[in-house]
């Protein structure tokens, strides 16, 4: 690593005002993208503002139709929450599904946005829970915050504070792991606003998108015929979707096709259970 000054801000304005103090300070949370770029030197940073023991990025409530997440909160405290169980269930399973258990332990939700790595599982749900963005100066649109591959809507002093999901009828997530990471390959959340159909694809493009293909094949069948073959032969253009070592484009748009079934299927065992 090369020097640098470790910082822990009494309060989001005194973190805002750091980092436009120091353009070259970085904000901190659970660390779990930004610790490994200083160990391989790829970043550099003068200050590092550290964002998780800020009260205001803490928490996890519900008014009405809106569960609001604390940036600062951990994936393990997601995935446990009776709140979130409650609410969102996918979005828990989301949270349970995140890297292993220490990342978990570590990692935050609005670490994990702001960054907006390809392969991270939060930015589906933004797309498809038709989330809101709060930051400490104003609130964007989940459809319009992920603009590319670590790029945001955010500011570069701008610190998101909390993340408001929509509450859906119902929700599924599912995504084929990298065996060694956790990371997504591929996932696809599929959410049911009152018919109104949401499908967010992470891991297979350079960022988190919404697949408007299965979102009309959906809109144009009855709610209650959302069946697992709904979206069978459909597969989402993959000219500009990643290459690795881990899957070719034109695989992880077949496996794009292959989820979204299986996130059907899930959502009609889910609507068996309440029937």
């Amino acid at each position: 690593m090369y020097p640098f000054s470790y910082v822990r801000p009494a309060s989001v304005q005194e973190a805002v005002d750091c980092l436009s103090r120091f353009p070259d300070a970085r904000p901190l949370a659970g660390g779990m993208t930004l610790l490994p770029t200083l160990k391989q030197r790829l970043s550099a940073p003068s200050h590092l503002v550290d964002l998780s023991r800020l009260p205001a990025l803490q928490g996890i409530s519900q008014e009405g139709g809106v569960l609001r997440i604390g940036a600062a909160t951990r994936h393990a405290a997601v995935a446990q929450s009776d709140v979130v169980r409650r609410c969102i269930p996918a979005l828990s399973d989301l949270a349970g599904l995140i890297g292993d258990q220490q990342v978990r332990n570590r990692g935050t939700l609005g670490g994990s946005i702001a960054n907006s790595d390809p392969a991270a599982d939060y930015p589906s749900a933004v797309l498809a829970l038709k989330a809101t963005v709060v930051t400490d100066r104003r609130r964007i649109d989940g459809d319009a915050f992920f603009l590319g591959m670590f790029e945001t809507a955010l500011e570069p002093t701008e610190i998101v504070t909390a993340v408001e999901f929509r509450v859906p009828d119902r929700a599924a997530y599912v995504k084929h792991r990298h065996a060694a990471s956790g990371y997504a390959v591929a996932g696809v959340f599929i959410a049911d606003h009152g018919g109104d159909a949401r499908v967010a694809v992470t891991g297979a493009a350079p960022f988190a998108f919404r697949w408007t293909a299965a979102e009309q094949r959906l809109a144009a069948s009855a709610t209650e015929t959302w069946a697992p073959d709904t979206l069978v032969g459909l597969e989402p253009e993959s000219s500009a979707f990643n290459a690795d070592a881990t899957a070719t484009p034109a695989y992880r748009a077949h496996l794009v096709g292959v989820l979204a079934g299986r996130a059907l299927s899930t959502l009609r065992t889910l609507e068996a259970k309440v029937n």
